[in-house]
């Protein structure tokens, strides 16, 4: 949600919140890439760090093996709840855990 909100402050030159958070200054030319592919910016951003957890040896996930979680009330997205692990058997389960999930609200 914070990725949605305050993106154009985060994309500015003068912001170094992003690339803290990532972990390195090289992110711009990488979401200018992407946003010409129209990629959102949340998806970038967890695509981004998945990428550099990829660098300290943690099995990359997919975007679609992260769980969106939405809000009750109104049911906007707030984050995305993914795994980091170094061993596939996690992914396994946490494979078997999506598979009870959903993204569909109650009706009450």
């Amino acid at each position: 949600m914070d990725a949605n909100r305050n993106e154009s402050q985060y994309v500015s030159e003068q912001s170094h919140r992003v690339s803290e958070f990532l972990g390195t200054e090289n992110w711009r030319d990488a979401w200018r890439k992407a946003q010409s592919q129209l990629v959102p910016f949340p998806r970038f951003l967890a695509q981004q760090f998945a990428e550099r957890m990829g660098t300290l040896d943690y099995i990359q996930p997919p975007f679609y093996a992260m769980k969106e979680v939405r809000s009750d009330e109104k049911n906007l997205p707030l984050y995305h709840l993914a795994l980091f692990s170094r061993n596939q058997r996690a992914y396994d389960f946490w494979d078997e855990v999506l598979k009870y999930s959903t993204d569909q609200l109650g009706l009450f």
